[in-house]
């Protein structure tokens, strides 16, 4: 019988070690995690992010938005959102033509049906691919069940398609905002 080399219980562990952190970190090579140039909050999507799938809609609200888009404008095309401790963290997703454009898409808020703002996610950079997604936990009041999020432009200022947002009913429907910001009422909200 022929001596084969003995490979040690640790040369064997450490292997396994670090092909279970490389797996780990392939998985996570396309989370670019908070992204300074936009603020530093963390986000859903980017160029390569995780994808939306991942979260459970028993946890959140979630609502894709079919419309025609003009992407000359800043869409909000999908918004999901969930409880926080400071409110309801959403992840809203804007469908701008970044590169065809000099400007980008420079924020999305959400708003009051009035357009009283609750809150602002800021935008600092192009986004060359689209659509993408960012995060950012607003303060919302308990009177505030439906509210609006709105995208915004360098170039053309509002337009394009906004999300109304029944947070109890966990429901989104899109709207189209026009180029001035417009009020909703209670009865535009899905």
């Amino acid at each position: 019988m022929a001596d084969l080399p003995s490979v040690s219980r640790r040369r064997v562990l450490t292997a396994s070690a670090a092909g279970g952190a490389l797996a780990a970190l392939a998985g996570c090579a396309d989370d670019a995690g908070p992204d300074p140039a936009d603020g530093g909050a963390s986000d859903g999507t980017d160029e390569g992010d995780a994808d939306e799938a991942d979260k459970s809609d028993a946890d959140a609200g979630s609502g894709a938005i079919d419309a025609e888009l003009d992407l000359r404008e800043a869409n909000v095309v999908d918004v999901a959102f969930e409880p926080a401790d400071a409110g309801y963290a959403f992840d809203v997703t804007l469908h701008h033509d970044d590169d065809g454009e000099d400007g980008y898409a420079d924020w999305w808020q959400v708003e009051r049906l009035d357009g009283t703002r609750l809150g602002r996610r800021d935008l600092l950079h192009a986004h060359s691919e689209q659509p993408f997604t960012r995060l950012e936990t607003v303060a919302v009041p308990d009177d505030a069940t439906c509210v609006v999020v709105r995208g915004h432009d360098q170039t053309h200022g509002y337009g394009g398609v906004a999300a109304l947002v029944d947070l109890d009913a966990e429901a989104v429907r899109g709207v189209d905002q026009g180029s001035d910001p417009r009020s909703f009422d209670a009865t535009d909200c899905p």
